[in-house]
């Protein structure tokens, strides 16, 4: 939607928005439906609700969740079926009363200047709008005519009130402050502190913030009970570390949000062999908050399946300090580099922490040799005496 508007170039369209046109286009390989979208939109049909009459206990929020066409056609005919019963209740009064026969004029009318159902119909709509009746007017001669004024004003009112609440919580709905919170394409799992971790970069692109911002992680996985029960969905909580601590965040620039694989967790045995093979994990992140502006909370949610999860990659940094401000490049969001990452579980790396020293003796030589090579250069000195 922002590359549209041209906010943001093409070639930099993030994860929530788009994918990158110069990517090469697979045919992607059949996989397991997701349980929500990369766009946070949850992948659940309701089928076979036999309880209809529910939705309409709650009619407000019903027509909140009524697609724009739907929304405008119920509130146009909500007008004119008022305009049309309040317009047949005049006529009714007035011909009750007689002042629809022609006659000598000399009895007070309940209405002023209504003669047919057309005059009756345009006082109901000056009645309920109030942009002034003119030549029509309700007159202290029926004591009726006046309650059913009272009436159709205290209607059209509520009328009133329903479409401008309702238009203004569909026009201010949080899911679409969600659409500027950004996540990267991709996860990666890489060493951090000497532990396996997985990793994802979040941001947000407006400049108001978001408060309170929490962020939480749920793996989604098909299993089966030790009595043969199958779960198709079963959700696991994980904890997410943010760098200062707890699940809550200070989002105003790009955040790694990472979860260190330990005995505890969901991934303690996933190997990189299975992220090409494990067809039944999908990691869910959701992030929780208050807008600034509004007060409304918003949620924005992705998932990664397990082959869009980048074993021994690493987020590049963006975030660099230019002119006495901080800057942010969005154009390297989500890119990747690789990292030294041994290839085996956190079970087998916690059990033989050896596999570390592995990596770092793969790195000694390039060290040393840096090193040589800074010694080998040789080092000139200007002394006094050879200015003179």
């Amino acid at each position: 939607m922002l590359s549209r508007k041209g906010i943001i170039p093409e070639e930099y369209v993030l994860t929530r928005l788009a994918e990158d046109p110069a990517e090469p286009r697979y045919r992607a390989r059949e996989r397991k439906a997701r349980f929500v979208s990369k766009n946070g939109n949850c992948n659940v049909a309701h089928k076979n609700i036999r309880e209809q009459g529910r939705f309409l206990q709650d009619v407000f929020t019903t027509l909140v969740d009524l697609k724009w066409p739907y929304t405008l056609l119920i509130f146009t005919m909500s007008f004119l079926c008022s305009w049309l019963l309040f317009a047949m209740v005049w006529w009714l009064i007035a011909f009750a009363h007689g002042d629809l026969a022609p006659g000598e004029g000399a009895t007070v009318p309940c209405v002023t200047s209504i003669h047919s159902f057309s005059s009756a119909f345009l006082f109901s709509i000056e009645v309920q709008v109030t942009i002034g009746f003119g030549g029509r007017m309700v007159t202290e001669e029926c004591p009726l005519a006046i309650l059913i004024l009272i009436v159709q004003n205290i209607v059209g009112l509520m009328i009133n009130a329903i479409m401008l609440g309702c238009i203004f919580m569909k026009t201010a709905q949080a899911h679409r402050r969600a659409e500027t919170l950004i996540f990267s394409k991709h996860a990666v799992i890489a060493l951090r502190h000497g532990r396996l971790c997985f990793m994802l970069r979040v941001g947000d692109l407006r400049k108001s913030m978001i408060i309170s911002a929490t962020i939480h992680m749920q793996v989604v996985r098909k299993t089966t009970s030790p009595e043969g029960e199958v779960v198709p969905l079963h959700q696991v909580d994980i904890p997410m570390e943010n760098g200062v601590g707890g699940n809550s965040i200070f989002l105003v620039a790009p955040l790694i949000i990472y979860h260190v694989i330990d005995a505890n967790s969901p991934l303690y045995d996933l190997a990189p062999c299975d992220l090409h093979h494990h067809q039944d994990l999908e990691i869910i992140v959701i992030l929780e908050g208050v807008v600034e502006t509004t007060g409304i909370t918003t949620q924005a949610r992705t998932s990664y399946l397990a082959d869009e999860i980048l074993w021994g990659q690493r987020f590049v940094p963006i975030v660099a300090e230019e002119d006495g401000r901080y800057s942010v490049d969005y154009s390297k969001f989500g890119n990747t580099i690789k990292v030294p990452t041994p290839l085996c579980t956190a079970r087998q790396l916690e059990e033989d922490p050896s596999l570390l020293d592995v990596l770092t003796l793969a790195r000694g030589p390039l060290r040393k040799r840096s090193v040589a090579v800074a010694k080998a250069k040789p080092k000139f000195s200007i002394s006094p005496d050879s200015l003179s």
